[in-house]
């Protein structure tokens, strides 16, 4: 393993410390008495404290220094005095322990008094402190400069979300959407629980991948010798436990679908599905819109939301309109008993990509994500899909080709998808055999299975049931004003790291790796040079010795400079 010259140097620290007879990483529990929040909020001059956390900076004077201690409600400043820690002859414990073997990064814990500064700063007097976890890497440090400017700030999404635990650390505010994200999921099962209706869980390996249109992960189970599938959805379980006389039940489900990534796609992702029994379409709408206000108040303390440049009310009620009547208003085509010919010609008339494996409901799906998804800023209800579109949902009851289902749209993007529920086994029977025929067609994210278990359950009798799916990742990146879905995700999905050279590097080398580890088409050489915040001198030492050791090589294609590894 290739070690920076801090990192080298934090280890000779744990020697020395071992040493002394210094435990770095001590097993006993220590007892905490108060956080960073509750001392500010409960804040009394001389009041004897006990807390812990990560010490993040520390300005050393002397026989004395004023640091700052982070816990995970926040941080607050603890003032060293030598002769207050060290009441004896022996200063060791601050001259060399806390002076020279401590780092930023360090985890201590903290026994002391409060008091105020000349200047009113809130602070703890430490009377003793113990060394809880050494840190063997140092932290990113942002740096300001004279005119305001920040250096060296962690603020590359790469590096953010493959080390979240640092973002975490030195950019705390990012709590904040996790906080929220959690308070989402609280409020929605309070809004459910309320209202009477159960929490289950179903199965994630399933025999037969089914309850939507996508491409499923393949794994093998051993014992049994057969093919089991990572969920893509829950729906048909959850269908069945209505068969077994649930009048209404929900589950967060994290479910696997093997397709492409992007701002708004995670291969793992979660979503919330609920089915309430004697219900249709019309009463899930109502209910959904209720949902939503809820729980964006809950969140927020607000119905409103910014999300871009957007503010969104989540307040109900929500307008409604058709699909068939969306496609007419933005394209002034009419999709009323078209054929799939005709389907196919309109859409690649309006340049559409469009290819032979794509029946009429990928057409329409095509046609209206297009020209239609991106006009839809505030909550907006698009009603009635064709019957190609929605496999498991029931016929509308009087519009012919169409069904009864809603997708809610908000700023462009659907966060929500319900139906009144198909329970006509025949029926059901036929529309998974059409999804087959579309698979055998070449369409990959067709239905590929009949789920017999499924139809057995519906010919023994489901209720009128309505049904709704809500993807949670999607809704909280509305709720907390983020466009990429990686910044919802404690830990998003990621290429592989690369392996590191086996050369010895400095740190501005290195975050020219990382950079270029990030994704795997080259970078223009400016956009490299921008991203590592390196000053000039800097990038052309970090660049050439790069270079030098065949590590990155630099290409002019056209009439760019690009930077790529070798």
């Amino acid at each position: 393993m290739q070690l920076s010259e801090q990192e080298i140097i934090r280890r000779e620290k744990l020697n020395k410390l071992v040493e002394m007879g210094i435990n770095a990483f001590p097993a006993d529990e220590y007892v905490i008495t108060d956080t960073t929040e509750s001392i500010k909020q409960d804040f009394a001059d001389n009041k004897q404290v006990k807390i812990a956390g990560r010490l993040m900076s520390r300005r050393i004077q002397g026989k004395a220094s004023f640091a700052e201690l982070q816990d995970s409600t926040g941080r607050i400043q603890v003032y060293f005095n030598r002769d207050e820690i060290c009441t004896g002859e022996d200063k060791t414990l601050y001259n060399e322990v806390y002076k020279h073997l401590l780092d930023i990064g360090d985890i201590i814990g903290v026994e002391g008094e409060l008091f105020t500064t000349q200047v009113g700063e809130k602070t703890v007097l430490v009377k003793n402190f113990t060394l809880l976890t050494k840190s063997l890497r140092p932290l990113p440090q942002a740096k300001t400069d004279e005119n305001g400017v920040v250096h060296d700030a962690f603020n590359d999404p790469e590096l953010r979300y493959r080390q979240r635990y640092v973002d975490l650390t030195v950019n705390p505010q990012i709590k904040e959407v996790f906080v929220k994200r959690t308070k989402l999921f609280n409020a929605m099962r309070t809004f459910f629980n309320d209202a009477g209706y159960f929490e289950v869980e179903t199965p994630i390996l399933q025999s037969i991948p089914g309850g939507a249109a996508a491409r499923p992960f393949i794994t093998h189970h051993n014992a049994l010798d057969i093919p089991l599938y990572l969920r893509i959805a829950n729906e048909l379980y959850l269908k069945r436990l209505i068969v077994g006389g649930f009048d209404g039940v929900y589950e967060f489900s994290k479910n696997f679908r093997n397709e492409g990534m992007d701002r708004t796609h995670n291969p793992e992702f979660t979503a919330m599905e609920i089915y309430v029994a004697y219900k249709d379409y019309n009463w899930m709408m109502d209910f959904t819109e209720k949902l939503l206000e809820f729980c964006a108040v809950q969140v927020n303390g607000t119905t409103k939301a910014t999300f871009g440049e957007y503010e969104v009310d989540f307040k109900a009620p929500y307008q409604r309109i058709s699909m068939t009547d969306a496609i007419l208003k933005f394209t002034g085509f009419d999709i009323t008993d078209k054929t799939e010919q005709e389907l196919f010609d309109f859409a690649k008339s309006i340049g559409i990509e469009v290819n032979e494996t794509m029946g009429k409901g990928k057409l329409i799906d095509e046609i209206f994500g297009e020209k239609c998804e991106g006009n839809f800023i505030q909550p907006t209800f698009i009603t009635d899909y064709p019957i190609e579109m929605s496999p498991l949902t029931k016929k509308h009851r009087s519009k012919e080709g169409l069904t009864e289902r809603f997708e809610l749209m908000v700023c462009g993007k659907e966060i929500a998808n319900a139906y009144s529920e198909l329970n006509d086994p025949i029926d059901q029977r036929e529309r998974f055999e059409d999804q087959l025929k579309l698979s055998e067609k070449g369409d990959d994210e067709a239905g590929q299975f009949i789920d017999e278990d499924f139809l057995r359950a519906l010919e023994y009798g489901m209720p009128p049931t309505s049904g709704l799916g809500i993807g949670m990742d999607r809704l909280i990146m509305f709720l907390t004003n983020n466009a990429s879905i990686q910044e919802v995700l404690f830990f998003p999905q990621m290429k592989p790291e690369k392996a590191t050279p086996q050369i010895e590097l400095g740190e501005d080398e290195k975050v020219i790796l990382e950079i270029l580890n990030s994704q795997e088409e080259p970078f223009s050489l400016a956009e490299v040079k921008e991203r590592s915040q390196l000053s000039g001198k800097k990038w052309d030492k970090a660049s050439k010795t790069l270079t030098k050791n065949n590590l990155v090589k630099v290409e002019k294609i056209d009439e760019n400079l690009l930077m790529k590894l070798v």
